[in-house]
């Protein structure tokens, strides 16, 4: 697998007005395995496919001859007044997609002042991430992905670069104790490139094998010796003055449980449809989660997040803000980080159209009572 490298001139594509208009053209430029690899959900990649499916099952109930003149998209999160309610979620390995990486989506994260949530796995240093968009005025949030390490030592180290680098939250990746059966990646023969690595982790081992009882289990025996336990979240938010949330909540139990703990916010996430296909998606658990928690604790949603209507309809459903995934990834494979900046443009612009057009002139405006669900059984 070969890694694309920056075109001399990175330009929008001509015809490309929407945000999924990228997908089909970074097919065409990436190696089939990266393909896989960003695009591919697990197993039959059900959870993949309804994650969009559940966005499009609602309708928009608009109102009219509203007042809507000096509106706008601003959000409080986490003490912050955003721009708008748009942060890219993590996503390992960029420079797999392009020359420009991690540091192409940050900047234009900063530049159309939304939020990034940087990946504990990307293929780019975080205190070089770092570097490169806190000098921007009107940024959004700088927050880490993090996932627990076998070695309390180890995630403490990460911590503290993070802290020292000015991260601004810390997401805790909570639903991926073992990876997905991603099918698809293993039929096109994934792997990294040489240049390729999670370079943040460079250094710290993995998991030390446990040797298993004849007839036992690989995973039971080994890696899941290491998985994180409520334990370790409460552990971990003693460590750090920093928020921390935690991302692939799904179920209203584990949302009551995090927030006894004093988490900052959840994320409401099946991991891209990537861990264990079958699950619910994100649309249909947001709600849930809402109701389980109340307003105190905000909620983020991620999984299938392509239109601004869906980013309107998360807000009506719960969510104070929104992580947009594959996207910005295909945007990133064909036009670098001139690319991400213009799907963020859409995704804002498309936003306040459907604020206007359902007679919402802030986020505050939009409610529950503007969505319907039309088809039966939906």
């Amino acid at each position: 697998m070969s890694r694309p490298s920056a075109p001399a001139n990175p330009r929008i594509p001509p015809g490309v007005v929407a945000p999924t208009d990228y997908e089909a053209l970074a097919r065409e430029r990436l190696d089939p395995a990266a393909w896989a690899y960003f695009s591919g959900g697990a197993a039959d990649e059900l959870t993949l496919r309804r994650n969009r499916a559940a966005w499009e099952a609602w309708s928009l109930q608009p109102r009219v001859l509203r007042q809507l003149a000096g509106g706008h998209t601003r959000v409080e999160l986490l003490g912050r007044t955003l721009a708008h309610p748009l942060l890219l979620a993590p996503i390992a390995y960029q420079r797999l997609a392009h020359a420009d990486g991690e540091i192409g989506s940050a900047c234009a994260a900063a530049a159309q002042e939304a939020g990034i949530v940087l990946s504990v796995q990307a293929s780019t240093r975080m205190e070089d991430v770092a570097r490169a968009v806190q000098p921007e005025a009107g940024r959004g949030p700088l927050w880490l992905q993090l996932y627990l390490q076998p070695d309390r030592g180890h995630t403490l180290e990460l911590l503290r670069r993070a802290e020292a680098a000015g991260y601004e939250a810390i997401v805790l990746t909570v639903d991926a104790p073992t990876s997905g059966a991603r099918d698809r990646e293993r039929r096109a023969g994934y792997r990294l490139p040489p240049g390729i690595a999670a370079v943040n982790l460079a250094g710290m081992p993995q998991p030390a094998a446990v040797a298993s009882v004849p007839g036992g289990s690989a995973l039971f025996d080994g890696l899941l010796h290491a998985a994180p336990t409520w334990d370790d979240v409460a552990w971990l938010r003693s460590q750090t003055a920093l928020p921390l949330l935690l991302k692939g909540v799904l179920h209203p139990d584990d949302a009551r449980q995090a927030a006894a703990l004093g988490v900052a916010g959840l994320v409401v996430s099946n991991h891209g449809g990537r861990t264990l296909d079958t699950a619910v998606s994100t649309a249909w658990a947001l709600p849930r989660i809402r109701e389980a928690v109340g307003d105190a604790l905000p909620l983020l949603v991620d999984g299938g997040i392509r239109r601004g209507t869906d980013v309107l309809k998360a807000i009506a459903l719960g969510a104070r803000a929104v992580l947009v995934g594959r996207p910005y990834i295909h945007a990133l494979a064909v036009a670098g980080a001139l690319g991400v900046a213009h799907v963020l443009r859409l995704l804002r612009d498309e936003l306040e159209i459907a604020m206007a057009l359902t007679g919402c002139a802030t986020l505050a405006e939009v409610t529950p009572e503007l969505l319907v669900r039309e088809m039966p059984g939906a």
